[in-house]
């Protein structure tokens, strides 16, 4: 069961690129703190799928990842002033989303966080993913729910911090950099999270990959 590669992923910018990225984003901030709200509804559909994405693979209900992609918009509209431009607007936002997510999952203890047949259906992920969610059986659907439910087990067992890692790096494919930015970490810390998350899913579900 390999997790290395990552088919599908957010582009990977030139430095230049990113600047000028931030450049734009710093200047809609500016302006959504002068009172512009259509500057806000701009940052809102650039970042919209990606943030109900994150939120969506950590909870696998869709109403609920609609209302709190909603909720993370608002909260970062009201705190809006806080954003100091000192990393990518994408990364605080990002930051917000984890947190309320999180919250979300121990008020709710809901554990269901992959969706399989999302992945099927979407193609997103990587090769792991993609490789049971195609495997050629005689029963697909009797597999795929039998994994579905195998999966989100051996997720449970995991913890928030290494389930969180997993979520960002396989499915929302950010870099170890990205991530650490998010969750105020090391970036070495992030590649220990993961390792550790990964080894114990293919501990768990050796048998079925």
């Amino acid at each position: 069961m390999s997790f290395a590669s990552k088919s599908i992923g957010i582009p990977q910018e030139g430095l230049g690129e990113r600047e000028a990225l931030r450049d734009e984003e710093w200047a809609l901030v500016v302006r959504v703190r002068e009172g512009d709200r259509c500057a806000f509804d701009l940052l809102v559909r650039r970042y919209r799928e990606r943030l109900y994405g994150l939120v969506y693979h950590m909870i696998s209900h869709a109403a609920d990842a609609a209302d709190l992609t909603q909720d993370i918009f608002i909260q970062a509209f009201r705190c809006i002033h806080s954003f100091k431009g000192k990393s990518s607007f994408f990364s605080w936002l990002y930051r917000i989303g984890v947190n309320k997510t999180l919250e979300h999952v121990r008020r709710n203890k809901r554990r269901q966080f992959f969706s399989v047949q999302a992945i099927d259906e979407q193609g997103i992920g990587g090769s792991f993913w993609r490789t049971v969610s195609t495997a050629d059986t005689s029963d697909k659907s009797a597999y795929l729910g039998e994994l579905q439910e195998k999966l989100n087990e051996a997720l449970q067992r995991l913890s928030d911090k290494h389930r969180m890692v997993v979520v960002l790096y396989e499915i929302e494919n950010l870099s170890h950099a990205e991530i650490a930015a998010v969750l105020k970490c090391s970036e070495g810390t992030v590649r220990s999270r993961l390792h550790y998350a990964k080894e114990q899913l293919k501990e768990f579900l050796k048998e079925y990959a």
